[in-house]
């Protein structure tokens, strides 16, 4: 996420953070470099001139001239500014109204809209214990009612049908009368895009507001249109009570501009950022979080609330107790631990909330090593339980069957087998002799025993 801003502003900031001394020269430089990295991500050119002024004065005042470490304290005046662009802390739903909390969906056509509204159904049920119902009031889409059905049916939520023939704010008045009567704790209500802002879908928009009288009004936008994000941010808070922002497709190449620009232009916090096609893929926002990954810092509070939801404990427990008595680590519990990893949003993932690994990221993601555990999970469930428990009965003909069944080929195999060998003298070293022991071996699997990605990936 954020990478080309991420990259850039480390290498402007690289040459300042090493510096003994500072002095109006080297800051002037530093802040040009910044500037640059600034704007190429799409940040908007107010936002820009307010964060340059604020590091600058900062920088030349006494917080850094008397610093043991002038560089790094830089440094950490600019993150500083940087979650103070986006809102200094995560600000969650405010849900607290007689049921049903009504919470509207606003934004452009394409912004991801009705996945949104699903996964943020999701996250209520799952996290807040909510009784969810989700209703369509868009009806110019094509299958945009038919889509929220199947999504709402995916994510548990109650769905209120609705048809192309109702006006909007009908559709919206019956949703709410039917939720009061479900006993439903919150209701979502999504709305119709357009591909460009008009007259008539802020009217119909704002006759749905009024009708519903939402308690969070969220402008749902797309990351990636970057600097265009501002101008209909800025639009739809004219129109609208906005309460807050959910910023989507925040996983593709997108450069960061518009998450650093929409707090400020609209003065509404982010409260979400999609993070995936998948339902679960929401996350709430926080902006100390963000500015830290976007630093190379990483991010290992987003990483502990990611394994304590998506980590089947069961499972990580068995293995445990496994290794504690020396028995066999088998192809079952490998496969069992790429899924755990492809749950937490896979190896690039994890890897861009550790400090100082944003590169080795970036790298899991060029070497494809994600592809590569979907060709391991997929050889692993080709075999018979008797050759996942027992890789060594493994010949020819086998091996054979196996590459055949999973679309693979015999060094995708062999390279499996090799990893699983490796991990299995890992595991055995982990019996009773304590972590110190498993960390020497993993200094073996890695290239030059420091750091890197075990041997197989990327080949």
């Amino acid at each position: 996420m954020f990478e080309s801003l991420s990259e850039r502003l480390s290498k402007s900031l690289k040459k300042i953070t090493g510096k003994a001394r500072l002095n109006h020269d080297n800051i002037q430089e530093a802040l040009r470099d910044v500037r640059k990295a600034l704007l190429e991500a799409d940040v908007a050119l107010p936002v820009v001139k307010e964060f340059i002024n604020h590091v600058r004065k900062r920088a030349q005042g006494v917080e850094v001239s008397q610093a043991l470490n002038p560089g790094q304290q830089f440094l950490k005046i600019v993150e500083g500014e940087l979650t103070s662009i986006m809102g200094e802390a995560n600000e969650s739903l405010n849900l607290a109204a007689q049921p049903p909390a009504v919470v509207l969906m606003a934004g452009l056509q394409g912004a991801g809209k009705t996945t949104s509204v699903a996964k943020l159904a999701k996250y209520l049920i799952e996290r807040e214990k909510k009784k969810v119902m989700v209703v369509s009031a868009d009806v110019y889409r094509p299958a945009a009612i038919e889509q929220l059905d199947t999504l709402a049916q995916e994510v548990g939520a109650v769905f209120y049908p609705s048809t192309p023939d109702q006006k909007p704010v009908n559709i919206a008045k019956d949703a709410l009368a039917q939720a009061k009567k479900v006993h439903a704790d919150v209701l979502l209500v999504d709305t119709a895009g357009r591909l460009h802002i008009d007259s008539d879908l802020m009217d119909e928009i704002q006759q749905i507001y009024s009708a519903v009288n939402p308690i969070e009004t969220l402008f749902v936008i797309d990351a990636m249109i970057g600097q265009d994000a501002v101008n209909t941010a800025k639009a739809f808070n004219d129109a609208l009570a906005l309460t807050g922002v959910i910023l989507t497709k925040t996983d593709g190449d997108a450069r960061g501009g518009a998450a650093l620009s929409v707090r400020h232009i609209t003065g509404k916090p982010i409260k979400f950022l999609g993070v995936g096609e998948k339902t679960d893929a929401l996350e709430p926002f926080h902006p100390e979080r963000l500015a830290s990954r976007i630093l190379g810092m990483g991010d290992i509070m987003s990483l502990i609330e990611q394994a304590e939801q998506k980590i089947d404990k069961d499972k990580a427990e068995k293995l445990v107790q496994k290794v504690k008595k020396g028995q066999k680590f088998d192809l079952e519990d490998l496969r069992d631990q790429l899924e755990q990893m492809q749950n937490m949003g896979g190896m690039s993932s994890m890897l861009e909330k550790l400090p100082g690994m944003g590169n080795m990221a970036k790298m899991a993601e060029d070497t494809k090593v994600t592809s590569q555990f979907g060709r391991m999970t997929a050889l692993i469930d080709s075999m018979t339980p008797a050759e996942r428990r027992n890789p060594d009965i493994l010949n020819g003909s086998r091996k054979r069957r196996i590459t055949v069944g999973s679309g693979t080929q015999i060094q995708d195999l062999n390279r499996l087998l090799k990893q699983h060998k490796q991990m299995s003298k890992m595991m055995k070293k982990m019996k009773g002799g304590g972590m110190q022991k498993m960390m020497r071996g993993m200094g073996g699997m890695l290239p030059g025993g420091g750091g890197g990605l075990p041997p197989g990936f990327g080949q």
